[in-house]
């Protein structure tokens, strides 16, 4: 099997409800420092990230309010916290360009999913905007519209 073989790209944690509740501006993929068992506990897709953020702090980037489930084979000593603070892995140049992105009102940093590259666990990050009720309901109105042309063109074929 060769490398490119090997690669998964597929997210194994996704944030599904991060589309319906921000406007996407822009992504990121980073890397995420992990312990042993936090990474043993993601092949096994036993993680959340609903009400997840990313935070720059002292010049670093964190993943905050990420939950990993403890390894349920290792003992207490090499357990994990759930909810530790995770470091994000990323280029000097982009974590200046993250920071000044979110010095404007209403952005924030949300991760969309955690997958596997390379035998590594990478976060994909959000630059996104909160949006308000009247964008839901017209972003559902939009997508029920499309469903419908889709709908519509498939029986006609």
């Amino acid at each position: 099997m060769s490398v490119k073989e090997n690669q998964v790209f597929a997210p194994l944690i996704s944030n599904r409800r991060a589309l319906h509740e921000y406007f996407v501006e822009a992504k990121l993929e980073c890397g995420v420092v992990l312990f042993g068992t936090e990474v043993k506990s993601l092949r096994m897709g036993k993680a959340t990230l609903q009400d997840s953020f990313a935070r720059v702090e002292h010049g670093e980037l964190y993943l905050l309010n990420c939950h990993i489930d403890p390894y349920d084979k290792a003992s207490i000593v090499y357990s994990h916290e759930p909810k530790r603070d995770r470091k994000l892995l990323v280029h000097r140049r982009e974590l200046k360009r993250l920071a000044n992105e979110l010095q404007q009102p209403g952005t924030t940093l949300i991760p969309l999913s955690i997958y596997w590259k390379d035998g590594r666990a990478k976060v994909e990050l959000a630059i996104a905007r909160g949006k308000q009720r009247f964008d839901k309901r017209d972003s559902i109105k939009r997508r029920e519209q499309d469903r419908e042309i889709r709908r519509a063109m498939s029986k006609r074929a």
